[in-house]
């Protein structure tokens, strides 16, 4: 089960390229995310809607593109054919990070007309009659989202996505360009690690590293949304203390001499769709600027790495995540750990 995600500009053409490519590519269906903005509006109350200037920064129509999409290969398999834009590297991250922990895996496709071509096509545009003031608000909203367009293709777009110059062509002849693409293997299926759902409560070990000034260490996963400690989901039969290890190894490039001493222990409540189970931080101790300037990242596992103090992890970490930093922090100063429940000590 594969999906072809087909990005660009709003005005690129991605849904009529789309529509020519799964003729192209034998038992492919055609999944148009915009369907799931358009029950959002009798899902969701109006006023939590007026909130949000796009559907794609509301965390519901990211989990549900990342299940529906699941479940249309589980009902139909074959190849899922995806158009919709994508310009935020952390929707990217979570999306196809979401489907990677399900095994699906993401080839990642961009149209790529030059400017002044788009522009056109988006004066061009059609727009459903039906629509009050419709021509202008569609067009005006692709006019207004070139710019973030181009900041995306200067950042990160351009060096993850396979380009496909449309600027010359029509819908079929990209879609021919594409399938011509994706037969010959030169479109790499996208590397993000594939964790795996899970199924139950599961047991997680973070490990707290820290520079010369003592600050920790906080990365930003590719495969799920929000900033976390290096670490992971503790394997069957793996000690949690030297799961910890691994996964800063994996994650970071640094190899721990020592096995880290224990802060915290916190138990996560159950949130559907989320199982819960324990959490526990080490003290993986301090690095020096010279360890700190071998670290691997970032890479495909990890967007992103920054060194913080406890006021600036507050204003990055979950909540409930931050109170087990800060709780950490505290047993780190007297030497002892603490038992947690959601957060809060106790005993």
């Amino acid at each position: 089960m594969t999906v072809v995600w087909i990005n660009g500009a709003f005005g690129a053409g991605k849904t009529t390229t789309a529509q020519e490519l799964i003729e192209l590519i034998p038992n492919s269906t055609l999944f148009d995310p915009e369907v799931i903005g358009g029950a959002l509006r009798y899902l969701l109350p109006p006023k939590h809607l007026a909130e949000v200037g796009d559907f794609q920064d509301l965390p519901i129509w990211r989990r549900l593109v990342i299940d529906t999409a699941a479940a249309m290969l589980a009902e139909l398999g074959g190849t899922l054919v995806v158009p919709m834009t994508l310009l935020r590297q952390e929707h990217r991250d979570e999306i196809f990070g979401g489907l990677a922990a399900r095994r699906i895996a993401v080839s990642h496709i961009l149209l790529a007309p030059a400017e002044t071509i788009l522009r056109e096509r988006i004066a061009g545009r059609g727009v459903p009659p039906e629509l009050p003031d419709g021509e202008m608000r569609v067009r005006q909203w692709s006019f207004d989202h070139i710019e973030p367009y181009r900041a995306a293709l200067g950042s990160w777009l351009t060096a993850d996505a396979h380009p496909v110059d449309t600027s010359e062509l029509t819908a079929y002849q990209a879609a021919v360009r594409i399938a011509e693409a994706l037969n010959s293997g030169s479109v790499p299926v996208c590397d993000i690690v594939q964790t795996p759902e899970p199924t139950a409560e599961t047991l997680a070990a973070g490990v707290l590293l820290f520079d010369e000034q003592d600050r920790v260490l906080l990365v930003d996963p590719t495969y799920k949304a929000g900033w976390e400690f290096p670490g992971g989901v503790v394997e069957p039969g793996e000690a949690p203390a030297r799961a910890g290890m691994r996964e800063v190894a994996e994650e970071t490039g640094i190899h721990l001499d020592e096995v880290p001493g224990l802060l915290v222990v916190d138990w996560e409540r159950p949130v559907p769709p989320g199982f819960g189970g324990l959490r526990l931080l080490f003290d993986g101790g301090r690095l020096d600027s010279a360890e700190a300037a071998t670290m691997l990242l970032p890479g495909p596992e990890l967007r992103e790495w920054r060194f913080v103090t406890e006021d600036e992890a507050a204003e990055l970490l979950p909540p409930v995540r931050y109170e087990r930093l800060r709780w950490a922090l505290r047993a780190r100063e007297r030497g002892a750990a603490f038992y947690l429940e959601a957060g809060v000590p106790v005993g």
